[in-house]
């Protein structure tokens, strides 16, 4: 989790605060001292409260759906790839109504991040 956050923290900036689940991803050592270090704040949602993360829990039900439900993985090298690419149409070119219709990479570029 701290090597892909470094990597895409590394492209469009640094938030001062990061939402997250109490998943062990997000609430090991490792990424305390990460977040620490560079002055981030973590805001864990409470236990069995998915509401408290709606934003997140609707992307992981949209990707679920329209890539992992519906593609075979032939390996992990193919998964990175389906995915990868999955990614890029979510964030680079579909619309998104809950941002006034815009493309997401378009609205980061035009402000700076402060929560992820």
């Amino acid at each position: 989790m701290v090597a892909t956050l470094e990597r895409v923290c590394g492209q469009i900036g640094y938030p001062k605060t990061i939402r997250a689940d109490q998943g062990s991803e997000f609430i090991s050592r490792d990424m305390d001292l990460w977040a620490d270090r560079r002055g981030i704040t973590l805001d864990f949602s409470r236990p069995g409260k998915p509401t408290e993360n709606a934003f997140i829990e609707a992307f992981n039900g949209r990707l679920r759906v329209e890539r992992l439900n519906t593609h075979w993985f032939l390996s992990l090298a193919d998964a990175a790839e389906k995915l990868e690419a999955w990614r890029r149409d979510y964030n680079e070119q579909r619309p998104h109504s809950a941002i006034g219709n815009k493309v997401p990479v378009a609205l980061m570029k035009s402000a700076h991040v402060t929560s992820l």
